[in-house]
């Protein structure tokens, strides 16, 4: 049985290890440099290991289309004009069977590159996640790295009709690509006839630039002219992205994080896992879903082992930060995902989401500790966090494509100023950090390493209090959160508060957790794990549980059953 609690470190190789400490806004490779996968030194590795990280999740490492030019190594240079930023889109893939040239020190070898990075993240005790990109492609796929025998999207494409089952693409028949913006004149203009749909389900030769239009719309057999549904035979495109995934498999990954798996049809995923599971049954499987209705489609038939819960933890999260939104709205979270929580994967940011230190969401990183307990510690589900957000990142930079809008780039040659100085060439000495720099990566080392040090929460069984604490005098509902994790001999009491007071709680703990969770009762000596404080406390259910909370706070209260008395007892 999987007993290990996943916790994902999400980074960018072209912005993580990227030194240039004056970069210039939409600047060049020339310009502002770009990280390399070389720089990921064993040496940094067990750095991030040592916040408890167990995957890393690398993303944008597959060929993108980008700005800069790399013909001189037999790759085809993109035109700008369908291209999101001088470093291009990682979600725009150019070469599924290829390394970003970016990323490499000698572009000859950048397969080999990735390779030893996998080969180093392994030795340092942590799996390797890729993106896998189903849904859509780069404007200007080719692959030039294709194994024998493999043929190029669209090469035998029908583009007389909208749709065709044998079709990698969708088009506009007897249309010119003519975006709502300029794409050149003369002969730099970018020419497609007739074009095809971009990425997300733009069936126009008309997109904006708000569309993806710098990808097309891979056809899985569905017409979305009149909704039917064409997946017998096995559409062509099933097969071209099984291959990919093997290949990637074979190079040792251990697990995709799947980008909008919801705009691809279920029967793909249906058909597609489980045959990458028959023969790496190791590999795990992430989606990006945004549909809480599809939850459970995607676990029990498309057959992931893990889902994104942006549209019901997150954004419950986020609203309780920013727009006074009441923490007992957690409640109807776990409710929401009751049966399936152990495949939700939490997370505070990604690369898609505004840094939680923004001006755009809490404003001050120190205040993340609440949410940060809760989305890591609800459930045995994976927990991500994003390179830089266990410094503060506040991502207040217009870095180029992307202006000051709280992200940190995927598009633009960048440095973070908060990982380059952690980063610190290598040596990874927090040297350069701050005081609360510094003080943030203990806080983070600390709690999700408790992820798996603590049974209770690796693999525990857990207990919302709040419904017996709703007209509890001493308990906010809108600003305190409380709930039991259990496991075996051992119990955790955790609260959070998301106010600007200090808060003194008795929380009530009601018969039926005591059934439920086979809980002894007594006195005994906890301790709290974030503090190391001691204290003698009372687990029972006519006697409150008493625990002080700072402001923007939270306490894990651990108390081992065997030492719970009658009276009290030192651990």
């Amino acid at each position: 049985m999987e007993t290990e609690k996943v916790i994902i470190y999400q980074l960018l190789p072209r912005l993580f290890t990227n030194s240039c400490e004056n970069p210039v806004t939409n600047g060049t490779i020339e310009q502002n440099g770009s990280g390399k996968m070389n720089q990921i030194t064993s040496h940094v590795l067990r750095s991030i290991h040592q916040l408890g990280v167990t995957h890393i999740w690398y993303t944008g490492v597959i060929e993108h289309s980008q700005f800069t030019d790399y013909s001189a190594y037999g790759i085809r240079r993109d035109n700008p004009y369908v291209i999101k930023g001088k470093a291009g889109s990682p979600y725009a893939i150019k070469d599924y069977y290829d390394i970003d040239p970016d990323i490499a020190e000698n572009v000859e070898m950048r397969r080999e590159e990735f390779k030893q990075l996998v080969t180093r993240t392994h030795d340092a005790g942590m799996k390797v996640i890729i993106d896998f990109v189903p849904n859509h492609v780069s404007r200007q796929y080719n692959s030039d790295a294709k194994p024998q025998g493999i043929i190029d999207f669209g090469k035998n494409d029908n583009k007389d009709y909208f749709f065709d089952p044998n079709n990698n693409f969708y088009y506009m028949p007897n249309q010119l690509f003519a975006p709502s913006f300029p794409i050149g004149n003369g002969k730099d203009s970018y020419i497609e006839f007739p074009a095809k749909a971009s990425g997300n389900d733009c069936f126009t030769a008309f997109p904006t630039q708000n569309d993806w239009y710098e990808t097309v719309k891979l056809n899985y057999g569905v017409d979305y002219g009149n909704g039917s549904h064409h997946f017998h035979p096995i559409p062509k495109t099933w097969f071209q992205m099984l291959d990919i995934l093997l290949y990637w498999t074979e190079m040792d990954v251990d697990g995709f994080r799947c980008d909008m798996a919801h705009m691809v049809p279920l029967e793909f995923w249906q058909w597609a896992i489980p045959n990458i599971k028959e023969r790496h049954p190791q590999v795990i499987f992430i989606a990006e879903i945004y549909d809480v209705g599809l939850y459970r489609d995607f676990i029990k038939y498309g057959g992931f082992d893990y889902l994104y819960d942006k549209v019901n933890l997150y954004d419950t999260l986020r609203g309780i930060q920013c727009w006074n939104v009441s923490a007992a709205r957690i409640t109807n979270c776990w409710q929401t995902v009751e049966g399936i929580a152990h495949n939700m994967l939490n997370f505070l940011e990604n690369h898609d989401e505004q840094r939680f230190g923004s001006p755009f969401y809490a404003g001050n990183p120190a205040l993340v500790i609440p949410s940060l307990i809760v989305s890591s510690m609800i459930n045995t589900g994976p927990m991500m966090i994003y390179a830089g957000q266990e410094l503060g990142e506040q991502a207040i930079d217009a870095e180029g494509f992307s202006g000051a809008d709280g992200r940190t780039t995927i598009f633009d040659y960048w440095s973070v100023p908060t990982i380059r100085r952690w980063y610190n060439n290598g040596k990874c000495d927090n040297s350069k950090l701050t005081d609360q720099e510094q003080w943030l990566r203990k806080k983070y080392e600390t709690i999700l390493n408790l992820c798996n040090l603590e049974k209770a929460i690796a693999r525990g069984r857990f207990f919302d209090l709040m419904y017996v604490n709703y007209e509890n005098p001493t308990l906010n509902p809108h600003k305190h959160y409380t709930f039991i994790r259990s496991c075996e001999d051992e119990t955790l009491v955790i609260a959070v508060n998301f106010g600007s007071e200090k808060a003194e709680i008795d929380i009530n703990i009601p018969e039926h957790a005591f059934e439920m969770l086979n809980l002894p009762q007594g006195t005994c000596t906890a301790t709290e794990l974030l503090s190391k404080e001691k204290a003698e406390k009372k687990l029972s259910p006519t006697k409150p549980f008493n625990t002080i909370i700072g402001p923007h706070n939270a306490v894990v209260w651990k108390i081992k059953h065997k030492n719970v008395t009658g009276t009290s007892k030192n651990l």
